[in-house]
């Protein structure tokens, strides 16, 4: 019987993923600490996240996406353009297989910081 990984940092996450991935996950994680400086990393719900008295935003590798939690819901401007990433829930999808939109992704974690102040 396999146990599950439990990550207790980022790092811990980021080592259980593969190479290529992880580079996609490592400049996620720098545009989130850019974008929201007073955040502080966490792992919540065995994924990476970033919280402000809250944990505002999760980010995780998957086998074909980049998945990130959870929806924007205060910025109509921003969901249309995050609308081609969104799945019926509104979290967002980023293909593997296409560019990462990394200025969508700062403009979703600034969000996502100012909509969980709340």
């Amino acid at each position: 019987m396999n146990k599950r990984l439990k990550f207790l940092t980022m790092d811990d996450y980021f080592v259980s993923i593969v190479p290529e991935i992880r580079s996609i996950l490592e400049e996620i994680r720098k545009v989130i600490k850019t974008a929201v400086p007073e955040a502080t990393e966490t792992i919540s719900y065995q994924l990476p996240a970033f919280k402000h008295n809250k944990v505002f935003i999760y980010f995780a590798a998957f086998k074909k996406h980049i998945g990130i939690y959870p929806p924007v819901k205060d910025d109509s401007a921003l969901i249309k353009m995050l609308a081609p990433y969104a799945n019926e829930k509104g979290n967002l999808k980023f293909p593997l297989n296409q560019p990462i939109p990394y200025e969508l992704i700062r403009r979703a974690a600034i969000a996502l910081s100012q909509q969980y102040k709340k």
